[in-house]
């Protein structure tokens, strides 16, 4: 029972800070499930968030769907993903017609300007935190700079995605899968 409480505090307060997407969580998702609690590894994170970007939802709460359920099975998984949910879900229920009243003004406009950059150094932290875990070979750095290019060129996620899990099988196939 204490360890769904635990879960159910964790990811409300992860929860509380889900301005800018699931993707925007990666950090915080990072520092407090394996620098500060260390329930999952660095490994175990990355395979959660490839995994969550492959799957339908947001990142942040299938994130908290996988690490629920590798913590206290089924019921541990409801209960962090709804924790996870429950506080964006009030935030939002409470402001929307509050900052539709008020979008049209200038200081508000701003106001989001500032959260909507600060996303992209959050990502991009993440991505230099989970640099050592992921690229481990120069195929690693091959692989990473082809699948950026391709999202930078507009090709879709799924097509990307299913590309390399095309690739990895193929390479695992061809090596004996080992």
């Amino acid at each position: 029972m204490k360890n769904l409480y635990e879960l159910a505090v964790i990811f409300f307060r992860i929860g509380c800070f889900m301005f800018g997407g699931g993707s925007a969580m990666l950090p915080l998702l990072q520092e407090e499930l394996v620098t500060k609690r260390h329930w999952l590894s660095e490994e175990k994170i990355m395979d959660y968030y490839s995994l969550s970007q492959s799957t339908p939802g947001i990142i942040a709460v299938n994130v908290a769907t996988f690490t629920g359920y590798d913590r206290a099975g089924l019921t541990g998984a409801v209960v962090a993903t709804f924790a996870l949910i429950t506080a964006p879900f009030i935030i939002i229920l409470s402001l929307a017609n509050i900052l539709a009243l008020y979008m049209s003004n200038p200081y508000v406009a701003k106001a989001f300007e500032g959260i909507r950059i600060v996303v992209v150094p959050l990502i991009a932290e993440a991505v230099c935190r989970l640099w050592p875990s992921a690229v481990k070979s120069k195929w690693d750095v091959l692989s990473f700079a082809v699948a950026l290019g391709l999202a930078v060129a507009g090709v879709s996620v799924i097509m990307i995605m299913g590309l390399f899990c095309l690739i990895g099988l193929a390479r695992g196939w061809k090596r004996g899968w080992k």
